[in-house]
């Protein structure tokens, strides 16, 4: 055997730590993704983007995830958040049974913070009433648009379902982060800034927090194939700020935004001198909340704004600087 082959059901796919914020105050997280037996939904299609079916080990045993937890103990150093990532929904008995799920809430019982991921459809009130009063529940509503929902990410469930099921989270106590996609494929780049900040609104009304996920382009997936032609461009990080500065001081939910794969190809850009500077800003604004951390200059803003006319002009969500080798982004001075 070779390659990811050599994985096995009892191992982590990931463990890491990085910064999030829990009581109100910025601190330590531990990020453990398990390998399960994988989404349901993906095991009958799956949304176009999502690539975390990789993630998954059809032969995964209670057992095999009992050794991961172990694991991931060993890496624990008593941080106040702990997010608990599969390859699907945390609530699907099928890829964690509830002894293994009970387990993870015994073994952190100490933390000020849990959050897990799920679909709606586990969301039941009789499951919420049963979680400890530290559990985020994370949903992947991407869009408010059944259009998008459905052509483009083939999500799976309506927006009403997530709103749904958000509501029912706040109804037990709970606290609610919503992921949003920002551009998500057959979008020009404006029409997806305008499909985030309408979604963010929609999602305000039962969230805690609204974190924007720029599109990262994953192996596998109809996006990297559509990609690999040329029909597809990740998004600009100024298309990120942008929806950012928009939305800031217009809802009550906490923003943010930590992207997947940024200042790569796959992951959201710009012309590569200035991803740093401008990521390094999304973060800022990600805990601090003020418009003013968002500041960040360079001269392919102009650029991106070259590309979004030549969009419009064009009609196409097609890599423009890819196809035309960026002579239509070149702003004429």
């Amino acid at each position: 055997m070779k390659g990811k082959d050599k994985r096995l059901p009892s191992e982590l796919e990931a463990c890491w730590r990085e910064k999030d914020m829990a009581g109100g105050q910025v601190c330590d997280a531990l990020v453990m993704i398990m390998r399960t037996s994988g989404c349901c939904w993906a095991k009958s299609g799956g949304c176009n983007m999502c690539g975390y079916r990789n993630a998954s080990l059809p032969q995964t045993t209670v057992e095999d995830l009992n050794r991961q937890i172990d694991q991931a103990l060993f890496k624990y150093k008593g941080e106040p958040f702990v997010k608990i990532y599969t390859s699907g929904s945390f609530f699907d008995r099928r890829e964690i049974p509830e002894v293994v799920r009970e387990r993870i809430f015994d073994e952190f019982k100490g933390c000020k913070r849990i959050l897990a991921e799920s679909r709606p459809e586990f969301l039941t009130a009789d499951l919420l009433s049963t979680l400890p009063k530290t559990m985020s529940v994370a949903l992947g509503l991407e869009s408010a648009n059944e259009e998008v929902l459905r052509t483009c990410i083939n999500k799976g469930f309506t927006a009403q379902e997530s709103k749904a099921a958000g509501e029912r989270i706040k109804d037990a106590g709970l606290r609610v982060r919503t992921y949003l996609l920002l551009k998500p494929p057959h979008l020009t780049e404006k029409a997806a800034m305008a499909d985030t900040i309408a979604s963010a609104h929609f999602a305000d009304c039962f969230s805690d927090e609204i974190s924007v996920n720029p599109l990262n382009i994953q192996h596998g997936t109809v996006v990297e194939r559509l990609w690999k032609r040329g029909e597809f461009r990740s998004p600009w990080i100024w298309s990120l700020i942008e929806v950012m500065k928009q939305l800031s001081g217009t809802v009550h939910a906490r923003l943010m935004s930590s992207p997947s794969g940024g200042g790569s190809q796959r992951g959201v850009h710009n012309c590569g001198k200035c991803d740093r500077e401008a990521l390094d800003a999304v973060e800022r604004f990600s805990f601090s909340q003020d418009p003013r951390d968002l500041a960040v200059t360079c001269e392919c803003k102009s650029t991106w704004e070259c590309y979004m006319k030549a969009e419009q002009v064009l009609g196409t969500a097609a890599d423009l600087g890819r196809t035309f080798n960026n002579d239509l982004m070149i702003p004429k001075k």
